[in-house]
């Protein structure tokens, strides 16, 4: 399924670093960042992680709630968190049921090898819980700015 801007955000319930349960109707009436991305500790992934981070007062003043999604550990989550220092939940998805859902996981290729991985997007949601932004081509170091224009 290939979700577009005004579809309602498919409903998941999925584990955090912490081991809780959140689920994204639990959101209804607040607006969301939900951002894909490949690997905790990478350089992409660092950079997109932290310009979240370093401008998450900002986002929070704009009505957001961040969530990240990859398909990491929760243990690995707490290690990317603490050394970091995210303020906002990663959700963990080993078994790849929310990338599913958001058409995030598929054949990618890379010097000529093809391999499933995680595609980088970033769902913007809002109050109603229907998709208001797609960013598929996500710029890791001013990723905010593309989330807030």
């Amino acid at each position: 399924m290939t979700l577009k801007v005004g579809d309602k955000a498919p409903l998941f319930e999925a584990k955090i670093q912490d081991g809780s349960t959140i689920k994204l109707s639990d959101f209804i009436g607040k607006k969301v960042v939900l951002y894909f991305y490949p690997k905790d500790n990478t350089p992409g992934c660092t950079t997109q992680s932290c310009n979240l981070r370093d401008n998450h007062e900002l986002l929070q003043k704009e009505g957001y709630v961040v969530l990240g999604v990859s398909s990491d550990s929760e243990k690995s989550h707490v290690k990317f968190i603490d050394k970091f220092d995210l303020p906002f939940d990663l959700i963990s998805d080993p078994d790849k049921t929310v990338h599913d859902l958001y058409g995030t996981w598929a054949e990618k290729q890379m010097y000529g090898r093809k391999f499933m991985g995680t595609v980088r997007t970033t769902f913007v949601i809002d109050e109603k819980g229907l998709i208001s932004e797609i960013i598929g081509r996500v710029i890791t170091k001013d990723h905010t700015a593309q989330i807030l224009e």
